[in-house]
């Protein structure tokens, strides 16, 4: 799926598909596969984890997407102390990594992701967080140096 194609997701829609999540995975009997994915925080997808178990549902709606000029911010928002990796982290839709995130869910259960490549000097890093919908906040990012 192309960019042109991707779906854009704004802060409800990533809280509908959280809802949702949260239903379909109640109605599954046993222990899927990507319960082996436990990121309440963002961490790196194991290696061991086959991608293909999610399909992609769309990507977070940015700045990007009303001007092709415009860089997403690398500022993250977190208001109330909290840091990347925490699990009650706010889901920021204005403020990195949530602004260059796609949204996954599972083709089995239907449980929700976001996910980003995080782009190192020399390597890449597929990182993974479930969405979850009591923390998705709406941000606007931060105006440009």
């Amino acid at each position: 799926m192309n960019d042109a194609a991707t779906p854009l997701l704004h802060a409800e829609d990533l809280r509908r598909i959280a809802r949702q999540s949260r239903d379909a995975r109640s109605s599954v009997s046993g222990e899927c596969e990507c319960a082996a994915l436990r990121c309440a925080g963002w961490e790196s997808v194991p290696a061991s984890f086959d991608t293909r178990r999610l399909a992609r549902l769309g990507r977070v709606a940015s700045a990007r997407d009303d001007d092709p000029y415009a860089e997403t911010t690398l500022a993250e928002y977190h208001p109330h102390g909290t840091h990347y990796a925490s699990p009650d982290a706010p889901i920021a839709t204005g403020h990195f990594p949530t602004n260059r995130s796609e949204v996954w869910a599972c083709v089995d259960c239907g449980r929700a992701f976001l996910r980003y490549t995080e782009y190192g000097g020399y390597y890449l890093d597929q990182r993974i967080r479930e969405l979850d919908e009591a923390l998705v906040v709406e941000t606007e990012p931060p105006p440009a140096d």
